[in-house]
């Protein structure tokens, strides 16, 4: 996909043919190159992170659950059973699950529950 095929290296900064692309491989998203790639994974060493971040959030603290060796539709169902548990709402993205507020002492309660090896991170 070039913008000016007289000009090789052109790339295109807006079109609204393409939707969604992806920042890493530049692509469309249903053509995206690096999706699964290990790359992106985080490193799995078995121990469960709990963490809280602020970060573009304007403020508001999200606690942050990484590192759990689950499958997508596994980590989607537990997440669901997180925010349940805290009484909150929150999201999978890119492997990891966010939970809205501070929830890292009940999160880490209920992951060590449910066998997990896990560790609080950050502050």
């Amino acid at each position: 996909m070039t913008a000016y095929p007289d000009r090789p290296g052109s790339r295109v900064v807006y079109s609204t043919g393409v939707g969604r692309v992806c920042p890493a491989c530049r692509r469309p998203a249903e053509r995206c190159e690096c999706r699964g790639s290990k790359a992106s994974a985080p490193p799995r060493d078995g121990i469960v992170r709990v963490g809280r971040q602020t970060q573009g959030r304007a403020g508001k603290g999200v606690t942050v659950v990484t590192g759990v060796p689950l499958g997508a539709t596994e980590l989607e169902q537990l997440a669901k059973a997180l925010k349940q548990r805290c009484g909150s709402g929150g999201t999978v993205r890119d492997g990891t699950i966010e939970i809205q507020g501070e929830h890292r002492d009940t999160l880490v309660a209920e992951l060590t529950k449910r066998g997990y090896t896990v560790k609080r991170s950050g502050g």
